[in-house]
């Protein structure tokens, strides 16, 4: 992680670019992924990698980015997680809405 969320306030646009691995792939991953971002009204996309992986890029307030981080790692999230690394930098506002890609 080249920043860590917690240096940012609430309310900074930020934007994560995570790579998860683990059992991903054909389990809803994306989808459910995809629904919790619509619900914390993050914008980005995710989509699997060829690797195995799941690449997911999010934008968003500090708040609502650190809710998405957090159900990832929670029983909640399909599948199961085994490494998530991430990198917090400023959004760039390239995206309008969330969507699965690929």
């Amino acid at each position: 992680m080249t920043e860590s969320l917690e240096n940012r306030s609430a309310d900074d646009e930020v934007r994560i670019t995570a790579r998860i691995t683990g059992v991903v792939q054909g389990v809803g991953f994306r989808y459910w992924t995809a629904r919790k971002a619509d619900e914390l009204m993050l914008r980005g996309t995710v989509r699997n990698n060829r690797d195995g992986s799941v690449q997911l890029v999010a934008e968003g307030p500090v708040s609502d980015a650190e809710a998405l981080v957090s159900w990832l790692r929670s029983a909640r999230a399909p599948g199961r997680i085994e490494n998530m690394e991430f990198d917090v930098s400023d959004a760039t506002g390239e995206f309008d809405e969330f969507r699965i890609v690929g």
